[in-house]
Protein backbone atom coordinates (compact mmCIF):
# COMPACT_ATOMS: atom_id res chain seq x y z
CA UNK A 1 0.00 0.00 0.00
CA UNK A 2 1.54 3.03 -1.21
CA UNK A 3 1.15 5.86 1.49
CA UNK A 4 0.83 10.01 1.15
CA UNK A 5 3.42 11.89 3.39
CA UNK A 6 2.17 15.97 3.27
CA UNK A 7 4.82 18.40 3.39
CA UNK A 8 5.13 20.11 6.74
CA UNK A 9 4.86 23.41 5.00
CA UNK A 10 2.06 23.37 2.59
CA UNK A 11 0.17 22.13 5.64
CA UNK A 12 1.64 25.29 7.89
CA UNK A 13 0.49 27.48 4.59
CA UNK A 14 -2.89 26.21 4.48
CA UNK A 15 -3.81 26.62 7.77
CA UNK A 16 -2.33 30.51 7.38
CA UNK A 17 -4.88 30.83 4.74
CA UNK A 18 -7.83 29.62 5.86
CA UNK A 19 -7.38 31.57 8.88
CA UNK A 20 -6.65 34.94 6.70
CA UNK A 21 -10.08 33.96 5.14
CA UNK A 22 -11.64 33.05 8.44
CA UNK A 23 -10.92 36.64 9.65
CA UNK A 24 -11.93 38.46 6.62
CA UNK A 25 -15.43 37.01 6.47
CA UNK A 26 -15.92 37.99 10.16
CA UNK A 27 -14.78 41.35 9.04
CA UNK A 28 -17.17 42.27 6.27
CA UNK A 29 -20.13 40.54 8.40
CA UNK A 30 -19.44 43.01 11.24
CA UNK A 31 -19.49 45.70 9.14
CA UNK A 32 -22.50 44.99 7.04
CA UNK A 33 -24.24 44.13 10.22
CA UNK A 34 -22.99 47.18 12.28
CA UNK A 35 -26.10 48.90 13.52
CA UNK A 36 -26.15 52.47 12.66
CA UNK A 37 -26.10 55.10 14.94
CA UNK A 38 -29.32 57.03 15.93
CA UNK A 39 -28.96 60.96 16.00
CA UNK A 40 -30.68 61.95 19.34
CA UNK A 41 -32.88 65.54 18.31
CA UNK A 42 -34.04 67.23 21.47
CA UNK A 43 -37.04 69.35 21.34
CA UNK A 44 -37.56 72.23 24.05
CA UNK A 45 -40.38 74.48 24.03
CA UNK A 46 -40.71 78.03 25.66
CA UNK A 47 -43.95 78.63 27.33
CA UNK A 48 -42.64 82.22 28.52
CA UNK A 49 -42.17 82.96 24.84
CA UNK A 50 -44.35 86.24 23.59
CA UNK A 51 -45.18 85.00 20.78
CA UNK A 52 -47.03 82.01 21.34
CA UNK A 53 -50.74 82.56 21.20
CA UNK A 54 -52.73 83.61 24.70
CA UNK A 55 -56.04 82.26 25.30
CA UNK A 56 -58.30 85.30 26.55
CA UNK A 57 -61.32 84.98 28.81
CA UNK A 58 -63.82 86.56 30.75
CA UNK A 59 -66.30 85.44 33.67
CA UNK A 60 -69.41 87.88 34.15
CA UNK A 61 -70.91 88.44 37.76
CA UNK A 62 -73.85 91.06 38.31
CA UNK A 63 -73.31 91.78 42.24
CA UNK A 64 -76.46 91.12 44.38
CA UNK A 65 -77.74 92.13 47.82
CA UNK A 66 -75.71 90.82 50.45
CA UNK A 67 -72.54 90.07 47.62
CA UNK A 68 -69.40 91.04 49.56
CA UNK A 69 -66.21 91.25 47.25
CA UNK A 70 -64.13 88.96 49.50
CA UNK A 71 -67.39 86.36 48.96
CA UNK A 72 -67.24 87.17 45.00
CA UNK A 73 -63.46 86.92 44.78
CA UNK A 74 -63.76 83.29 46.72
CA UNK A 75 -66.25 82.46 43.95
CA UNK A 76 -64.34 83.10 40.91
CA UNK A 77 -61.17 81.28 42.47
CA UNK A 78 -59.11 84.41 42.79
CA UNK A 79 -55.96 83.86 44.69
CA UNK A 80 -56.09 84.85 48.32
CA UNK A 81 -52.88 86.86 48.13
CA UNK A 82 -53.97 88.58 44.91
CA UNK A 83 -57.27 89.38 46.77
CA UNK A 84 -55.62 90.77 49.86
CA UNK A 85 -53.04 92.83 47.49
CA UNK A 86 -56.46 94.41 45.81
CA UNK A 87 -58.20 95.02 49.25
CA UNK A 88 -54.84 96.42 50.67
CA UNK A 89 -54.20 99.06 47.24
CA UNK A 90 -57.37 100.44 47.52
CA UNK A 91 -56.65 103.51 49.73
CA UNK A 92 -59.34 106.20 48.15
CA UNK A 93 -61.89 103.50 48.96
CA UNK A 94 -62.97 103.37 45.54
CA UNK A 95 -64.28 99.18 46.27
CA UNK A 96 -66.44 100.61 48.72
CA UNK A 97 -69.03 102.28 46.18
CA UNK A 98 -69.95 98.94 45.00
CA UNK A 99 -73.72 98.00 45.27
CA UNK A 100 -76.36 95.53 43.58
CA UNK A 101 -76.83 95.76 40.26
CA UNK A 102 -73.23 96.40 39.43
CA UNK A 103 -71.92 95.03 36.60
CA UNK A 104 -68.07 92.70 37.02
CA UNK A 105 -66.01 91.48 34.47
CA UNK A 106 -63.21 89.25 35.07
CA UNK A 107 -60.21 89.32 32.57
CA UNK A 108 -57.89 86.03 32.08
CA UNK A 109 -55.32 86.02 29.92
CA UNK A 110 -54.09 81.70 29.90
CA UNK A 111 -55.44 80.88 33.53
CA UNK A 112 -53.23 84.43 35.30
CA UNK A 113 -56.28 86.94 36.00
CA UNK A 114 -54.90 90.64 34.56
CA UNK A 115 -58.01 92.77 35.18
CA UNK A 116 -60.95 93.28 37.01
CA UNK A 117 -63.75 96.23 35.65
CA UNK A 118 -66.64 96.48 38.25
CA UNK A 119 -69.27 98.56 35.56
CA UNK A 120 -71.28 101.17 37.22
CA UNK A 121 -73.46 102.59 34.71
CA UNK A 122 -72.71 103.21 30.92
CA UNK A 123 -69.98 106.05 32.00
CA UNK A 124 -68.68 104.95 35.24
CA UNK A 125 -66.54 101.85 36.12
CA UNK A 126 -63.79 101.06 38.31
CA UNK A 127 -60.61 99.04 36.71
CA UNK A 128 -58.25 96.46 39.19
CA UNK A 129 -55.63 96.50 37.17
CA UNK A 130 -53.24 92.90 38.17
CA UNK A 131 -51.13 92.66 34.68
CA UNK A 132 -48.02 94.64 36.40
CA UNK A 133 -48.60 94.60 40.51
CA UNK A 134 -51.85 96.31 41.49
CA UNK A 135 -53.44 99.47 40.75
CA UNK A 136 -56.38 100.72 41.03
CA UNK A 137 -58.68 103.69 38.99
CA UNK A 138 -62.00 105.25 38.27
CA UNK A 139 -62.58 105.52 35.16
CA UNK A 140 -65.26 107.66 33.10
CA UNK A 141 -66.01 106.81 29.71
CA UNK A 142 -66.51 110.34 27.94
CA UNK A 143 -69.85 112.03 26.69
CA UNK A 144 -70.82 113.32 23.72
CA UNK A 145 -73.97 115.84 23.63
CA UNK A 146 -76.20 116.05 20.75
CA UNK A 147 -78.94 118.74 20.23
CA UNK A 148 -81.96 117.25 17.99
CA UNK A 149 -84.65 119.49 16.21
CA UNK A 150 -88.27 117.99 15.49
CA UNK A 151 -91.22 119.91 14.46
CA UNK A 152 -94.79 119.02 13.20
CA UNK A 153 -98.50 119.31 12.88
CA UNK A 154 -101.12 117.30 14.79
CA UNK A 155 -103.24 115.55 11.87
CA UNK A 156 -104.44 112.62 13.90
CA UNK A 157 -103.26 112.04 17.63
CA UNK A 158 -100.26 114.62 18.92
CA UNK A 159 -98.12 110.91 19.70
CA UNK A 160 -98.95 109.30 16.33
CA UNK A 161 -97.74 113.03 14.60
CA UNK A 162 -94.64 113.37 16.34
CA UNK A 163 -93.31 109.68 15.92
CA UNK A 164 -94.01 110.27 12.21
CA UNK A 165 -91.62 113.16 12.57
CA UNK A 166 -89.21 111.33 14.38
CA UNK A 167 -89.23 112.58 17.93
CA UNK A 168 -88.36 109.48 20.34
CA UNK A 169 -90.73 107.98 22.45
CA UNK A 170 -89.27 108.89 25.36
CA UNK A 171 -89.18 112.70 24.15
CA UNK A 172 -92.58 112.25 23.14
CA UNK A 173 -93.87 111.50 26.92
CA UNK A 174 -91.76 113.92 28.42
CA UNK A 175 -93.40 116.72 26.12
CA UNK A 176 -96.68 115.37 26.93
CA UNK A 177 -96.25 115.52 30.22
CA UNK A 178 -94.27 119.04 30.60
CA UNK A 179 -97.05 120.27 28.75
CA UNK A 180 -99.83 118.29 30.29
CA UNK A 181 -100.52 121.04 33.12
CA UNK A 182 -102.61 123.19 31.04
CA UNK A 183 -102.79 120.96 28.07
CA UNK A 184 -104.83 117.10 27.74
CA UNK A 185 -103.40 115.76 25.22
CA UNK A 186 -106.10 113.47 24.25
CA UNK A 187 -109.22 116.27 25.09
CA UNK A 188 -107.22 119.67 23.80
CA UNK A 189 -105.76 119.12 21.08
CA UNK A 190 -106.91 119.54 17.20
CA UNK A 191 -106.20 119.12 14.02
CA UNK A 192 -104.02 121.78 12.71
CA UNK A 193 -102.20 122.26 16.22
CA UNK A 194 -98.53 122.61 16.50
CA UNK A 195 -95.39 121.30 18.04
CA UNK A 196 -91.40 122.03 18.38
CA UNK A 197 -89.22 120.66 20.24
CA UNK A 198 -85.15 121.20 20.74
CA UNK A 199 -83.74 117.88 23.10
CA UNK A 200 -80.42 116.80 23.60
CA UNK A 201 -79.00 113.12 23.69
CA UNK A 202 -75.97 111.77 25.23
CA UNK A 203 -73.69 109.46 23.40
CA UNK A 204 -70.28 107.75 23.99
CA UNK A 205 -68.14 105.98 21.74
CA UNK A 206 -70.83 105.68 19.23
CA UNK A 207 -73.44 104.21 22.03
CA UNK A 208 -76.34 106.50 23.31
CA UNK A 209 -76.33 106.35 26.60
CA UNK A 210 -79.81 108.39 27.90
CA UNK A 211 -83.02 108.39 26.50
CA UNK A 212 -83.04 112.65 25.88
CA UNK A 213 -83.65 115.32 27.35
CA UNK A 214 -85.87 118.57 26.59
CA UNK A 215 -84.23 122.23 25.96
CA UNK A 216 -86.99 123.73 24.93
CA UNK A 217 -90.38 123.05 23.86
CA UNK A 218 -93.22 124.98 21.88
CA UNK A 219 -96.73 124.17 21.39
CA UNK A 220 -100.11 126.06 19.63
CA UNK A 221 -102.68 124.60 20.86
CA UNK A 222 -106.21 126.00 19.33
CA UNK A 223 -103.93 129.54 18.45
CA UNK A 224 -102.52 129.58 21.79
CA UNK A 225 -98.60 129.28 22.44
CA UNK A 226 -97.06 128.00 24.98
CA UNK A 227 -93.66 127.45 25.86
CA UNK A 228 -91.05 125.61 28.38
CA UNK A 229 -87.69 126.34 28.91
CA UNK A 230 -85.45 124.34 30.48
CA UNK A 231 -83.75 125.88 33.17
CA UNK A 232 -81.76 124.47 36.49
CA UNK A 233 -83.12 125.99 39.04
CA UNK A 234 -80.74 126.83 42.40
CA UNK A 235 -83.55 126.02 44.62
CA UNK A 236 -85.92 124.15 42.69
CA UNK A 237 -82.76 121.87 40.45
CA UNK A 238 -83.99 121.04 37.03
CA UNK A 239 -87.60 122.52 35.87
CA UNK A 240 -89.32 124.17 32.69
CA UNK A 241 -90.57 127.96 33.12
CA UNK A 242 -92.45 130.20 30.34
CA UNK A 243 -91.52 133.24 28.83
CA UNK A 244 -92.28 134.72 32.17
CA UNK A 245 -90.26 132.67 34.60
CA UNK A 246 -93.17 131.47 35.82
CA UNK A 247 -93.12 127.42 36.70
CA UNK A 248 -95.28 125.46 33.63
CA UNK A 249 -95.83 122.82 36.34
CA UNK A 250 -98.89 123.14 38.43
CA UNK A 251 -99.62 121.65 41.52
CA UNK A 252 -101.59 118.86 40.16
CA UNK A 253 -102.02 116.56 37.43
CA UNK A 254 -105.07 117.34 35.75
CA UNK A 255 -105.30 113.82 33.85
CA UNK A 256 -103.65 111.25 36.71
CA UNK A 257 -102.75 108.99 33.83
CA UNK A 258 -100.90 108.68 30.58
CA UNK A 259 -102.83 109.06 26.93
CA UNK A 260 -106.55 108.11 28.39
CA UNK A 261 -109.70 109.70 26.87
CA UNK A 262 -112.07 111.14 28.32
CA UNK A 263 -115.57 108.59 28.11
CA UNK A 264 -117.40 110.73 30.62
CA UNK A 265 -117.75 114.34 31.36
CA UNK A 266 -118.15 116.50 34.66
CA UNK A 267 -122.11 116.51 34.62
CA UNK A 268 -124.59 117.03 37.66
CA UNK A 269 -127.31 116.02 35.80
CA UNK A 270 -125.81 112.58 33.82
CA UNK A 271 -127.93 109.60 33.36
CA UNK A 272 -126.24 106.81 35.41
CA UNK A 273 -125.52 103.93 32.76
CA UNK A 274 -126.44 101.47 35.09
CA UNK A 275 -128.98 102.37 37.46
CA UNK A 276 -130.44 104.30 34.41
CA UNK A 277 -131.51 107.77 36.52
CA UNK A 278 -130.42 111.19 36.63
CA UNK A 279 -127.67 110.77 38.93
CA UNK A 280 -124.72 113.94 39.16
CA UNK A 281 -121.54 112.59 38.07
CA UNK A 282 -119.21 114.68 40.31
CA UNK A 283 -115.97 113.59 38.32
CA UNK A 284 -114.08 112.65 35.17
CA UNK A 285 -113.72 109.33 33.62
CA UNK A 286 -110.83 108.20 32.15
CA UNK A 287 -111.22 105.25 29.80
CA UNK A 288 -107.78 103.45 29.47
CA UNK A 289 -106.53 99.70 29.75
CA UNK A 290 -107.09 97.54 32.16
CA UNK A 291 -103.78 97.86 34.86
CA UNK A 292 -102.86 101.40 33.12
CA UNK A 293 -100.92 102.86 35.90
CA UNK A 294 -102.77 105.26 38.07
CA UNK A 295 -100.57 108.71 39.26
CA UNK A 296 -100.77 110.46 41.98
CA UNK A 297 -102.23 113.67 40.88
CA UNK A 298 -100.02 115.86 43.33
CA UNK A 299 -97.90 115.67 46.75
CA UNK A 300 -100.18 114.94 49.61
CA UNK A 301 -100.64 111.31 52.09
CA UNK A 302 -102.73 109.08 51.23
CA UNK A 303 -106.13 109.24 53.37
CA UNK A 304 -108.12 105.77 52.20
CA UNK A 305 -107.39 102.93 50.26
CA UNK A 306 -109.89 99.97 50.05
CA UNK A 307 -113.54 99.55 49.04
CA UNK A 308 -116.55 102.11 48.72
CA UNK A 309 -120.03 101.49 47.68
CA UNK A 310 -120.47 101.95 44.08
CA UNK A 311 -117.15 102.95 43.34
CA UNK A 312 -114.96 99.96 43.68
CA UNK A 313 -111.18 99.92 44.75
CA UNK A 314 -110.68 103.71 45.57
CA UNK A 315 -107.30 105.64 46.54
CA UNK A 316 -108.12 109.11 48.20
CA UNK A 317 -105.40 111.29 49.03
CA UNK A 318 -105.47 114.62 50.83
CA UNK A 319 -103.23 117.80 49.73
CA UNK A 320 -102.35 121.26 51.13
CA UNK A 321 -104.67 123.89 50.73
CA UNK A 322 -107.89 121.79 51.71
CA UNK A 323 -107.71 119.99 48.68
CA UNK A 324 -108.47 115.94 48.42
CA UNK A 325 -108.51 114.10 45.21
CA UNK A 326 -110.29 110.17 44.34
CA UNK A 327 -108.86 107.62 42.15
CA UNK A 328 -112.28 104.94 41.64
CA UNK A 329 -112.86 101.92 39.78
CA UNK A 330 -109.53 100.51 40.32
CA UNK A 331 -107.97 97.10 39.67
CA UNK A 332 -105.14 97.16 42.41
CA UNK A 333 -103.41 99.14 44.46
CA UNK A 334 -100.03 99.35 44.80
CA UNK A 335 -98.39 97.70 47.13
CA UNK A 336 -96.34 100.92 48.78
CA UNK A 337 -99.87 103.11 48.65
CA UNK A 338 -100.92 102.18 52.60
CA UNK A 339 -103.17 105.08 54.50
CA UNK A 340 -100.91 107.92 56.09
CA UNK A 341 -97.95 107.40 53.57
CA UNK A 342 -96.66 110.04 51.65
CA UNK A 343 -97.05 110.24 47.75
CA UNK A 344 -94.98 112.40 45.30
CA UNK A 345 -96.81 114.20 41.83
CA UNK A 346 -97.00 111.58 39.53
CA UNK A 347 -96.13 108.72 41.77
CA UNK A 348 -98.18 105.16 40.94
CA UNK A 349 -100.72 104.28 43.57
CA UNK A 350 -102.87 101.67 41.60
CA UNK A 351 -103.88 100.59 38.34
CA UNK A 352 -106.91 101.03 35.92
CA UNK A 353 -109.97 98.21 36.35
CA UNK A 354 -113.37 98.03 36.78
CA UNK A 355 -114.52 97.69 40.11
CA UNK A 356 -117.88 98.88 41.96
CA UNK A 357 -120.60 100.36 39.54
CA UNK A 358 -118.59 100.32 36.16
CA UNK A 359 -119.46 98.96 32.89
CA UNK A 360 -115.90 98.62 31.83
CA UNK A 361 -112.28 99.58 32.65
CA UNK A 362 -111.81 103.07 33.48
CA UNK A 363 -110.15 105.40 36.00
CA UNK A 364 -113.07 107.71 37.97
CA UNK A 365 -111.31 110.93 39.27
CA UNK A 366 -112.59 113.56 41.32
CA UNK A 367 -111.38 116.73 42.85
CA UNK A 368 -112.28 117.70 45.94
CA UNK A 369 -111.78 121.75 47.14
CA UNK A 370 -112.71 121.50 50.67
CA UNK A 371 -116.84 119.81 50.81
CA UNK A 372 -117.52 120.90 47.01
CA UNK A 373 -116.88 118.42 44.12
CA UNK A 374 -115.12 120.27 40.96
CA UNK A 375 -114.62 119.60 37.55
CA UNK A 376 -111.12 118.48 36.98
CA UNK A 377 -111.13 119.25 33.63
CA UNK A 378 -111.76 123.12 34.06
CA UNK A 379 -110.80 124.02 37.65
CA UNK A 380 -107.82 126.47 37.67
CA UNK A 381 -104.52 124.63 39.35
CA UNK A 382 -102.72 126.24 41.53
CA UNK A 383 -98.60 126.79 40.06
CA UNK A 384 -95.60 125.31 41.65
CA UNK A 385 -92.78 128.00 42.63
CA UNK A 386 -91.51 130.42 39.44
CA UNK A 387 -87.83 130.74 39.18
CA UNK A 388 -85.80 132.34 41.53
CA UNK A 389 -85.39 135.71 41.13
CA UNK A 390 -81.42 136.06 41.64
CA UNK A 391 -81.56 133.72 38.74
CA UNK A 392 -83.79 135.54 36.29
CA UNK A 393 -81.21 136.97 34.45
CA UNK A 394 -79.58 134.06 33.75
CA UNK A 395 -82.89 132.51 32.46
CA UNK A 396 -83.70 135.11 29.82
CA UNK A 397 -80.12 134.93 28.52
CA UNK A 398 -80.71 131.09 28.14
CA UNK A 399 -84.20 131.55 26.76
CA UNK A 400 -83.52 134.32 24.27
CA UNK A 401 -80.52 131.88 22.73
CA UNK A 402 -82.67 129.18 22.50
CA UNK A 403 -85.64 131.61 20.83
CA UNK A 404 -83.00 132.39 18.57
CA UNK A 405 -81.94 128.75 18.40
CA UNK A 406 -85.15 127.73 17.35
CA UNK A 407 -85.23 130.37 14.72
CA UNK A 408 -82.60 128.88 12.58
CA UNK A 409 -83.70 125.59 13.19
CA UNK A 410 -87.09 126.62 11.62
CA UNK A 411 -85.59 128.24 9.13
CA UNK A 412 -83.09 125.12 7.83
CA UNK A 413 -86.84 123.03 8.26
CA UNK A 414 -88.59 125.20 5.79
CA UNK A 415 -85.64 126.02 3.38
Amino acid sequence: MIGFKKSPIKIVLGLFFVSIIFIILLYVDSVINKPVPIEEISITKDFNDKSLPKVKNTLFHEVKKGDSLSVIFEEKEIPLNTAYKIFNFDENNLLSSIKPGDKMEFNYVNEDIVNIEIIKDKINSILIDLSDGVSIQKLEKKIQNIKSFKKGIISSSFYQDALKVGMPDSIIMDFAYIFGWDIDFIFDVRKGDQFSVIFETDYSEGEQISSGDIVFAEFINKGERFVAQRFFDDIQGKQYFDENGNNVKKAFLRAPLDFAYISSHFNPNRMHPILHKIKAHNGVDYAAKRNTPVQASGDGVISFVGEKNGYGRTVEIKHGGNIKTLYAHLERFNSRAKVGSKVKQGEIIAYVGDSGWATGPHLHFEFWQGRKRTDPVKVKLPSAKPINKNQLENFEKTLSLNLKELDEYNAIEDG
